[in-house]
């Protein structure tokens, strides 16, 4: 591994992709097959669902922003933070509404349940070999700094401007008149 390789990893950013534009389909179906069976249910199924769905929805759109971030921008704590919520938060919610049975699992709820398990667990396991691999060039990044052979990189708030890095003189917040450079 060299030290200006890039370790994003192309099948987790696919399946990220992918999983951007499933989990609407998904929560579309979710929430109306709720709305079907919420009065055939026991108040505390119906609690837990309401609840499951709604942690759910949150909890994804903040996984999947951590996900996105963590791999382009190869930064280990957001990817860490990705692959936690993963196994810690979406797996086992979503196995409880892929297993009990006393919640009246509907064949679109299993089949919609499903394919996003499917992604989930893809994600995991590829957000694992990209952890692994970017900690590796982290580790190789910090034992040839040790020794002199590689230089501090810029700030990463430089990488990610959308404009690029900015001279000082367009730094101002104020507005400019003519020429900055005639100044």
């Amino acid at each position: 591994m060299s030290v200006h390789e890039l370790v994003s990893h192309l099948p987790l950013q696919m399946l990220l992709y992918f999983n951007m534009f499933y989990f609407p389909c998904w929560w579309a179906s979710a929430v109306a097959m709720l709305h079907l069976k919420l009065c055939l249910l026991p108040g505390y199924y119906q609690a837990l669902l309401v609840t499951g769905v709604i942690l759910l929805t949150a909890i994804e759109a903040a996984r999947l922003y951590l996900g996105w971030v963590g791999n382009l921008t190869e930064q280990v704590p957001e990817l860490a933070a990705f692959w936690l919520l993963s196994v810690s938060f979406q797996l086992p919610v979503l196995l409880f509404f892929l297993t009990d049975a006393a919640i009246l699992i509907l064949p679109l709820e299993r089949a919609v349940h499903g394919v996003l398990l499917l992604l989930l667990l893809a994600q995991i396991a590829c957000s694992f070999l990209a952890l692994r691999a970017m900690t590796r060039k982290l580790t190789l990044l910090f034992h040839l700094r040790q020794i002199g052979e590689v230089e501090s990189p810029r700030p990463r708030h430089h990488q990610l401007h959308p404009l690029g890095p900015l001279p000082p003189h367009h730094r101002s917040v104020l507005p400019m008149t003519g020429d900055p450079c005639r100044r």
